[in-house]
């Protein structure tokens, strides 16, 4: 039987873009982004060298720096700022990956091993720590105290809600608003700034650049429960790391939360010896995912992040005109239909 999330994919998926279709009026702005982060492989030190190339050699999907860029030249920003501070959320953004990583233990990235896994713990911490401060380096050289305080703000928010995290792991009394305020702090933050760094940029008007603000926090909770959703429902050779991780490395999200507030009392019960015991069987884990995939959590999941999805069309919809506006109005489509 299709689930809703299986419908909606299957009915939108040719209408709506793809990244490089929403990319095209600023692929070269992007590739100026490409080439300060592979600066940072230009390092005397070797071993900082050859970590930033492993890292940066493979891009991802570069939302972030899109996001700014976009929201940037939406009022016609013509300077070179948008390119270096793409850069910063984007180091930011893979420096809280490196220590994600290292706290939840996951040794697959992106289908490929993790820093801390190719290199040990000890040297990845310190990595992380010289991509943060690498960030507030390139930050500094913007003209915006303003803007130095958001990232500042941020990167604290970012590191709180990972502290807030890891003190739940495992935790499987988490209510569902203590889910949203972890995922609110950990990645929608970092995408709300970047949408004000954006306006802030092309001086946008401060109602306006709050609303890009807004626009960001919902792009950003919209994301991050497709990304704990995808984690039940994806596809591991697509997803690039194991079906299930997030809940071997203890982390309860939103599918789960659903299931042991809404299930049966067997399968609550049932569920609850699973994890309390630690064992994680491929039997057990096929019956975990028969139970949450059966029980209406995906599509409990999938709707909210379509109502965070369509808030962020409405918010839009409040600003100038223009194929930068299309394009985010766009990036919430796009982001409740990707499978990775």
């Amino acid at each position: 039987m299709k689930t809703q999330i299986d419908n909606f994919l299957h009915s939108r998926l040719e209408k709506n873009p793809d990244l490089r279709e929403l990319y095209h009026t600023i692929k070269k702005d992007l590739d100026k982004v490409e080439k300060q982060l592979e600066s940072i492989s230009d390092s005397p030190n070797k071993l900082i060298s050859d970590v930033a190339t492993y890292l940066f050699q493979k891009k991802g999907k570069r939302v972030r720096p899109a996001l700014l860029i976009l929201c940037s030249k939406l009022y016609d920003y013509q300077g070179n700022e948008d390119i270096r501070l793409s850069a910063v959320v984007e180091i930011i953004h893979t420096a809280s990956l490196i220590h994600d990583d290292i706290i939840d233990k996951s040794m697959i990235r992106r289908g490929k091993k993790t820093v801390h896994a190719k290199w040990g713990p000890n040297i990845t911490v310190l990595l992380g720590d010289y991509l943060y401060i690498t960030s507030i380096g390139l930050a500094l050289k913007n003209k915006y105290k303003h803007i130095i305080e958001l990232l500042t703000e941020t990167s604290a928010q970012m590191i709180e809600g990972e502290i807030t995290e890891y003190c739940m792991s495992g935790n499987i009394e988490i209510s569902e608003q203590e889910y949203f305020d972890i995922i609110d702090k950990k990645t929608a933050s970092l995408f709300s700034v970047t949408c004000q760094i954006g306006g802030i940029l092309g001086q946008a008007p401060e109602k306006e650049e709050n609303f890009l603000a807004d626009y960001g926090t919902n792009l950003g909770m919209s994301f991050q429960i497709i990304d704990d959703l995808l984690n039940y429902a994806g596809d591991e050779k697509i997803l690039g790391k194991p079906v299930l991780s997030d809940l071997k490395e203890g982390r309860i999200t939103l599918p789960l939360i659903y299931t042991l507030n809404n299930d049966s009392r067997t399968n609550r019960e049932r569920i609850k010896e699973m994890l309390n015991s630690r064992n994680f069987k491929n039997e057990f884990q096929e019956e975990i995912l028969n139970i949450i995939r059966s029980n209406g959590a995906l599509d409990y999941s999938y709707q909210k992040a379509k109502e965070y999805a369509e808030k962020c069309k409405e918010i839009i919809s409040h600003l100038p005109e223009s194929v930068q506006r299309d394009a985010l109005y766009q990036f919430s489509d796009f982001i409740i239909t990707r499978r990775k």
